[in-house]
């Protein structure tokens, strides 16, 4: 009986330390991981084989080069066929983006202009750049930590070495906020004039602006300033004279 009564002793110690043992803290930051990766991912412009060809298609198209070095590439600033991405405020650049990689084409700065300032209109705040222009090298550099990062050369080469391609962010963005890009976008890219990507490594939108775009641009503006002028002279035709 005794060895027995110590039996049920012993169990019940251990269940009852085993009831109050202090448990191992949870940090927060643990919690804010695991609510990430829980996040659904499911973009409307999603990565792909068959995208990386199209935009390498373009880039032939157009006969542009891809940029070996930092020799080409300031000598294609100073020529003028890449332009300076300028902060407006609408539009702002991602502080850690050397200054020297803050160019594009010109068609493309364009595109950055219109969907920036439209972007504001819309919600008050920037749009920011986070990447932009990219040589050869700077790329295999990008290759050796980022396996996601599309290849230096070949069919499928990262579009950034033409410099008609920019990275926005879209990391902190709110619902309506990438929906809203995802709306602009799509109009554009049935029309063959940009091609899109959402990058979920980087959590950014990868965009490939094709050089039709600034005829497209000019026609655009050319019919706004025609439909003003028009509905300027039907008012002026109903005013009614003071007499």
């Amino acid at each position: 009986m005794r060895k027995n009564a110590t039996l049920v002793i012993f169990i019940l110690a251990i269940t009852c330390f085993q009831a109050f043992a202090v448990r191992p803290l949870v940090t927060p930051r643990y919690h804010r991981i695991h609510r990430f990766r829980r996040v659904r991912w499911n973009p409307v412009f999603r990565p792909s084989h068959e995208s990386l060809l199209l935009q390498n298609a373009e880039i032939d198209r157009l006969n542009l080069p891809r940029i070996r070095d930092d020799k080409q590439l300031e000598a294609l600033k100073a020529s003028g066929d890449l332009v300076p991405i300028i902060p407006t405020e609408a539009l702002r650049i991602q502080p850690s983006l050397d200054p020297n990689r803050r160019y594009c084409r010109q068609w493309t700065m364009d595109f950055l202009t219109d969907i920036s300032q439209a972007y504001y209109k819309e919600f008050g705040d920037q749009i920011q750049v986070n990447s932009a222009v990219r040589t050869v090298l700077v790329q295999k550099k990008l290759r050796r930590h980022n396996r996601n990062a599309a290849p230096e050369s070949g069919e499928t080469a990262s579009s950034h070495l033409a410099g008609l391609t920019v990275d926005l962010q879209r990391r902190g963005l709110t619902k309506a906020q990438i929906k809203w890009i995802q709306d602009y976008m799509r109009p554009l890219k049935d029309m063959g004039l940009i091609e899109p990507e959402e990058e979920r490594r980087h959590w950014c939108f990868h965009i490939m602006v094709g050089g039709a775009y600034d005829q497209y641009r000019a026609t655009k503006m050319l019919a706004e300033k025609q439909d003003s002028s028009k509905a300027l002279l039907e008012i002026t035709a109903l005013a009614v004279p003071v007499q």
